[in-house]
């Protein structure tokens, strides 16, 4: 097995691990305090909850795996060399949470609010088939033990979904040209753990003097970039194309014009009475 070449490093390594940890755990609490504090979910898409789900699952499967089993850790040795298991104890910590606060928050789905959004038929589509994609290959690789290859399946289906998961609500808040309803402070902590991420490994590479671990767990790789590019996506709808700003004016402006509507109204009324 290998190990650390500077105690240094591998203790920065653990500390950017654990914030980065921080920061993702935490990036889910925003979005269930607003659906606490507005006792409603509107403005957040229930296909992003579906997939996410699927994701957080899978990427839960493939990091429990890696970390515990000496069988799956024996075969990326094989195929790696001996190089540091790319994952590590924050990252098992982070999926076994991500799954508890995401199914959390379906429960919240089911006792508040939700106007008259509900799960696309696309979208349970494509959960049905990722699962027994999922089956199909557990079927194939259990004769031939090929547990390493089967878990980076789970790692593949996490970074499929990852890609997959962000678009509905992108679409929504287009369509809506509004992020109402949908919390800015989780997207912030997404991007702070997602580029801590990134940070963690290349401590790793640095100490190791490889890259094997960048693409030894390109599925960890790939989660940064694609949450990154997600979350500065969500991060101009709400700043610069869809601000808050724009919509305490709309209210501003029906709030002035509903008295003007009501006078009119009235003064309709009065007019076809002495008529």
């Amino acid at each position: 097995m290998a190990s650390w070449n500077s105690v240094e490093m591998e203790i920065a390594y653990q500390v950017i691990g654990w914030l980065a940890f921080f920061s993702w755990s935490v990036s889910f609490y925003p979005q269930v305090i607003l659906n606490f504090r507005r006792k409603s979910v509107v403005g957040l898409n229930f296909d992003f909850l579906v997939l996410n789900l699927t994701k957080h699952s899978s990427y839960l499967i493939y990091n429990a795996a890696l970390f515990f089993s000496k069988d799956v850790q024996t075969q990326y040795y094989e195929e790696y060399g001996y190089q540091i298991i790319p994952v590590a104890a924050n990252d098992v910590a982070f999926s076994i949470h991500a799954v508890v606060l995401t199914a959390f928050t379906f429960f919240q789905v089911l006792i508040y609010d939700r106007g008259n959004q509900k799960v696309s038929k696309t979208c349970i589509s494509i959960t049905c088939i990722v699962w027994f994609f999922a089956l199909v290959c557990l079927i194939v690789a259990w004769p031939k033990h090929s547990w390493l290859w089967l878990v980076s399946v789970f790692n593949n289906i996490q970074v499929l979904m990852t890609a997959i998961k962000y678009t509905p609500q992108a679409f929504m808040n287009f369509k809506r040209k509004s992020t109402v309803g949908w919390s800015i402070g989780n997207i912030l902590l997404d991007l702070t753990g997602g580029v801590l991420n990134f940070v963690q490994m290349a401590v790793q590479s640095i100490d190791q003097g490889s890259w094997v671990n960048f693409y030894g767990n390109i599925g960890k790789t790939l989660l940064s970039l694609e949450s990154i590019s997600f979350d500065l996506l969500f991060m101009i709808q709400h700043y610069v194309l869809y601000p808050a700003e724009k919509e305490d004016q709309k209210k501003d402006h029906l709030n002035d014009i509903a008295p003007l509507l009501k006078s009119d109204d009235n003064s309709h009324d009065s007019n076809t009475a002495n008529v």
